[in-house]
């Protein structure tokens, strides 16, 4: 029970609002434990309890979907006669019909749709229950007559077994198991069986032994305050990873050895969808652009939610690029398996190594970013940017068969770009005291054209997610068309206005802003001194090619943000309502 309670800590940054557990003590009498609210709330609870090291163990952090938050929907669920305990991550979209048909024989104690589950596999044993189930499931069962063995299956969320010298363990998120093992098993779809304390019976395919790529140190906060901070500050060395091994602009090469077993069929490819979710779809608009400008080809991003749902004809020679940090999104994985159906090419950006996007595509590239534990994506965003600079250097490569001389000054700059990205960060006092000076407003423009404006659209997400105010991102050509009704002197706006070819278009944006009284906070390239007598406050980067500008530009915009919320005694690493891994839809 002490490991489950410590790896139940590793998983709180993916958000949660009740947690419970289930254990045999040490007389070998179980013990279930549940509490809302967050985990030291139950460590009170079960404090002084020790239990049966030689027994299983099962724990679980709630995410409500299906009821309040409150005990009787915490996990670990029950059956009638309290013999089978069950955790579940995902959505059992027939629960309805399921336990109207339950209810003529079970008592239900909650509003979930889990307890759904455990009743089904009192009536109809574990095997039968589950072909009865419509939706997603990761599920942990412990049945009270055989207290040393752990039930799992696996649909549509993810879950991985650990595989140690004492042992097996099973967790939803590999980042669980750092520090404990350093083999895995990513279970598939379909996937399940029965583990014990020596043994384990996974099927129906065989099982896939597989390196833990996780080092547990990166998991701990070090010397930062905040998991946030620590991931804002590990910019340089992801986008350096991303690039490591994989750019050699001397050469006029890009290599990327996970595309290699699909390039000789990237010429045939004549458009391109780049599909995901949140700060991945703001990473994939700037992608968009890339692909256009470096591939000559035709480009479009789409939200994963509305693409599964879309009735858009099918195109001959389409590749569908799917960029997920953690890999296990669930409307993603959905688009996806539509993208399949179509038979269309389907790529992938990933971060977490053998995940279901990293398993489910044709080809792709990882991130290399490490785990990312704040729950607002910061490096990661950093490394998908360079990837798709990546990607899109190598499909024109392939197609055109060397780079242009464009892309080869791309090249160039791309591998200058974390040194760029240190300097930013020693401004971070200097942020710091914006970020206060900033504290008392609660409604913020980001503002940006071109490559800039998704950038915008990011930096207005990072200020809602962690801080609560209200931040909208625009195309600053979209400002005299309605939003600019909302300016004046407490609606500032934050500008990117890099010395660019719509540097002047900027300037005209931030002029109609100064005369309706409107406040700026400005970032802008090193070296222009103008900008300072039209702006009221200004964070300066390095000069970088428009294509790479933002990357750069996140990094104060993140710090901002960071700092924004701590000034409003927010916990940064956990916003409320927010979950790391959107596993359900």
């Amino acid at each position: 029970m002490p490991i489950v309670f410590e790896n139940l800590k590793k998983l709180e940054y993916r958000g949660y609002d009740s947690a419970g557990v289930y254990f045999f003590d040490f007389q070998g009498e179980p013990q279930l434990v549940k509490e809302v609210g967050k985990l030291f709330n139950l460590e009170r609870k079960i404090e002084g309890k020790r239990s049966l090291p030689t027994m299983a163990a099962i724990g679980h952090t709630r995410w409500a979907t299906h009821g309040v938050p409150n005990e009787a929907n915490a996990h670990p669920h029950y059956d009638c006669k309290k013999e089978i305990f069950l955790v579940h991550n995902g959505i059992i979209e027939n629960y309805q019909e399921l336990k109207e048909e339950l209810l003529k024989k079970h008592r239900f104690r909650s509003h979930t749709d889990t307890e759904v589950v455990v009743h089904l596999i009192e009536e109809y044993g574990f095997e039968l229950a589950l072909k009865k189930i419509v939706g997603a499931y990761a599920i942990a069962a412990i049945f009270k007559k055989e207290p040393q063995k752990i039930y799992i299956a696996r649909l549509g969320s993810p879950l991985v077994i650990g595989v140690g010298k004492d042992g097996y363990y099973v967790a939803s998120d590999p980042t669980a198991l750092a520090g404990l093992v350093k083999k895995v098993i990513f279970l598939k779809d379909g996937q399940r069986g029965v583990l014990a304390l020596n043994s384990m019976n996974i099927g129906p395919a065989r099982p896939k032994i597989v390196p833990l790529e996780i080092d547990a140190e990166q998991a701990k906060k070090g010397k930062y305050p905040h998991f946030m901070l620590k991931e804002i500050f590990e910019g340089s060395e992801v986008v350096s990873a991303a690039l490591r091994g994989r750019i050699f602009p001397e050469k006029n090469l890009i290599k990327l050895g996970g595309l290699e077993s699909i390039a000789a069929n990237l010429p045939k490819i004549k458009r391109m969808e780049i599909i995901s979710c949140g700060t991945s779809y703001y990473a994939g608009m700037i992608g968009a652009f890339l692909f256009k400008e470096l591939a000559n080809l035709p480009t479009e991003t789409v939200l994963a939610s509305e693409y599964r749902y879309s009735r858009d004809p099918k195109q001959n020679n389409t590749a569908c690029l799917f960029i997920s940090q953690s890999g296990e999104t669930a409307d993603t994985l959905a688009a996806l398996k539509k993208s399949k159906e179509k038979k269309y090419l389907n790529l992938g950006i990933v971060n977490a190594v053998g995940s279901s996007v990293a398993r489910e595509t044709d080809a792709g590239v990882y991130n290399h970013a490490g785990p990312e534990i704040g729950v607002a994506s910061t490096k990661a965003f950093l490394s998908q940017l360079s990837v798709l600079s990546l990607m899109s250097l190598y499909f024109g490569q392939t197609k055109f068969g060397k780079n242009s001389l464009a892309a080869r000054s791309l090249m160039a700059e791309l591998v200058k770009i974390p040194a760029k990205i240190q300097l930013v960060l020693k401004q971070n006092e200097a942020i710091k005291s914006l970020a206060k000076k900033y504290a008392h407003y609660k409604n913020f423009f980001y503002l940006g054209r071109g490559y800039n404006y998704p950038a915008a659209l990011e930096g207005a997400l990072k200020l809602k997610e962690v801080s609560y105010a209200h931040a909208e991102g625009y195309a600053g050509g979209e400002m005299k068309h309605g939003p600019i009704a909302l300016i004046d002197k407490n609606f500032p706006v934050v500008a990117l206005t890099n010395k660019n070819h719509l540097y002047g278009k900027m300037i005209s944006n931030l002029e109609e802003i100064k005369a309706r009284n409107g406040k700026i906070l400005a970032i802008a390239t090193v070296g222009d001194k103008a900008i300072a007598k039209l702006v009221d406050d200004v964070i300066y980067v390095p000069e970088t090619l428009e294509q790479l500008e933002p990357i750069l530009n996140t990094v104060p915009l993140q710090l901002f943000a960071y700092y924004f919320a701590v000034a409003h005694g927010n916990d940064v690493d956990k916003p409320r309502n927010l979950a790391k891994s959107v596993t359900v839809e």
